[in-house]
């Protein structure tokens, strides 16, 4: 082989790497970011404050009555 082809066959390489690496980059630049979960802080019955995943709530959501807080705290 002369000098020349291997200059010609070594930036073909190097063209076909940079190329590649290109794509790659594009791929994971655009690719979408998973989705944020979505968190409640609530408290706990010891007075400790927790997040909670709004997937683990139930669906309909009941109003707690004045003796229900009242008998959920601990004296």
């Amino acid at each position: 082989m002369s000098s020349d082809n291997k200059t010609q066959t070594r930036r073909k390489f190097v063209g076909w790497g940079l190329a590649t690496a290109a794509v790659v980059s594009a791929v994971n630049f655009f690719k979408p970011a998973p989705p944020k979960k979505q968190t409640v802080k609530m408290l706990t019955q010891d007075g400790k404050l927790v997040e909670i995943d709004m997937a683990a709530l139930p669906p309909q959501k009941k109003k707690a009555t004045n003796q229900d807080v009242k008998n959920w705290i601990k004296r």
